[in-house]
Formats: structure tokens, C-alpha cells, sequence
């Protein structure tokens, strides 16, 4: 990432009262802010809640682009945050998200008073995963297009979504069809380059919140589990027939957890 000032693109929900900690909303990957309009709907309160678009990304789409680094992102989404007056958040991230978040906590620790992490993990990806993330970056380098990355719509959803609800894999394939092939590539480079994070969550001693769906394929329930080890103020919440886009699939049931965490954050900070 440049020192270039080209802001993130950031989604002011709603405002909230000056004694809530705010939300902020870091999304997955291939997609962008939007997957976090139905959680935001849900949630209850008198809270400020903002949706980044990380890099490449969504609104972020022209955001000059670096080295690839989720650090790049972590700071870019500091900086953006800085510009708001918000020195101070609940900080959620969804897969991608998750690891933009545990960069935040590494590099930005006085800004996470709560932490979410959704149907992510802490650790690195293993060889074959990253040599994976690598191959799809140059593939869609390639084309110009972001028809390798398509198929993920259905597949990042768990079965009882496909089954019951089909309308949210087009709605997925949609958002991602809307992508900067640039920033796609960019992503997938930043996060086969992460390294392992998960001394610095054990580390953490704010509040926590795991959640992961049930039928999540992609970072499942075990990983969940192993995330919480060591941690001293964590709740782990398994979402019933969801998948990997939990907070699509089941927006209430994850509404509800973020404001259980955010409910925790205020306390902490009094």
C-alpha cells in the first residue's frame, strides 16, 4: 500500500450515543461491504456502526494498490478509522476480515476493544492452500476477469443455504462478478502471504467472540474451537445450517452475538 491519501471507502450505517463503543465491519473475500447491510438491520441498539471496504475491493476498487500485505490493509483500515474521530472499536472481520482484524490487533492493539472473529482462523495458510491463492491471483491476472473466483458464490455457503435459499449464492455470484479483477489478485497475494497470528489472539485479553457456522467447510467448527484456547473473556457461537458466510446466511443469529460482544466491549471500557 502507497502513502497515496485515497481513502477506503467506508459505509456510515447509522450514528450511536458517545458512551457505545462502535462497530467496524470488515468483510470477506471476494466480496465487499455489502454482505454486512442484512447483519447491520438486525442489530439492536443505540451503537455506530461502520462496513469497510478493504482494498481493491468494493468502493476501495481504486485504491492504489502495493506490495500485498494484509498489514497494508490492517493500517489502511486504521488510518480510515483515524479519519472518522475513532481511536477505540469493536473490530469484526469475516474470513478475510478475520485476518485483517488479528493484523489490526498486532500493529493497532489500543484501537481493538472487542474482537469478532467469523468462520476464520488464526493461523497461516498451509503450502498447497497458498501455492492455490497464488495460482488463482495469476489466473485472474490473466484473464482480466474474475470468472475463476465465480464458483465461490454457492460454494462459501453452507448446504442448507443452497438447498433452501438459492436467491443468496446469486446474490454472492453477483457481488463478486462486480469486483476489480486487480484487487482480487491483490487479495489473494495479501492473504497467502499472512503469517501465523495466533500468539498474538492468545495474547489478547479483551473481550472475544468466535462464531462459525456449522456446516462451514472452508474454516470449520474445529478451528473455531481451537481459536478460544487460552483466551480469558471469549464466547464461541456456532450458527446452526449456515456456512462459511454466516453472517449472510443467518444475519439475526450473528447480529445478535455482535451485540452480546459489543454489550461486553462498553463494559470494558467503563
Amino acid at each position: 500500500m502507497t502513502t497515496d491519501p485515497t481513502p477506503l471507502a467506508v459505509r456510515e450505517h447509522r450514528g450511536g450515543s458517545a458512551d457505545a463503543v462502535p462497530v467496524v465491519l470488515l468483510h470477506g473475500f471476494p466480496v465487499d461491504a455489502r454482505m454486512w447491510d442484512t447483519t447491520v438491520a438486525e442489530l439492536p441498539g443505540d451503537r455506530r456502526v461502520l462496513a469497510v471496504d478493504l482494498p481493491g475491493l468494493g468502493g476501495s476498487a481504486t485504491v492504489p494498490l502495493g506490495e500485498p500485505t494484509l498489514d497494508a490493509s490492517a493500517d489502511a483500515v486504521a488510518a480510515a478509522l483515524a479519519d472518522r474521530g475513532i481511536t477505540c472499536a469493536v473490530v469484526v472481520g469475516l474470513s478475510m476480515g478475520g485476518y485483517v482484524a488479528l493484523a489490526l490487533l498486532e500493529r493497532h492493539p489500543d484501537l481493538v476493544a472487542g474482537l469478532g472473529l467469523l468462520d476464520t482462523k488464526a493461523t497461516a495458510d498451509e503450502p498447497d492452500a497458498r501455492a492455490n491463492r497464488l495460482r488463482i491471483a495469476d489466473a485472474v491476472e490473466a484473464t482480466g476477469s474474475v470468472d475463476e473466483v465465480l464458483p465461490m458464490g454457492g460454494v462459501l455457503l453452507g448446504e442448507s443455504s443452497r438447498v433452501a435459499r438459492p436467491e443468496l449464492a446469486e446474490e454472492l455470484t453477483g457481488w463478486i462478478d462486480e469486483q476489480a479483477p486487480a484487487g482480487v489478485a491483490w487479495s489473494q497475494r495479501a492473504m497467502a502471504a499472512r503469517p501465523d497470528r495466533s500468539e498474538v489472539l492468545a495474547a489478547y485479553r479483551g473481550p472475544v467472540l468466535i462464531l462459525v457456522g456449522d456446516e462451514d467447510q472452508v474454516t470449520p467448527v474445529d478451528l473455531a474451537e481451537a481459536m478460544t484456547r487460552g483466551l480469558t473473556d471469549v464466547q464461541l457461537v456456532v450458527v446452526v445450517r449456515a456456512g462459511h458466510m454466516s453472517a449472510v446466511e443467518d444475519p439475526a443469529a450473528v447480529a445478535a452475538a455482535l451485540a452480546d460482544l459489543a454489550q461486553r466491549a462498553d463494559t470494558a471500557q467503563v
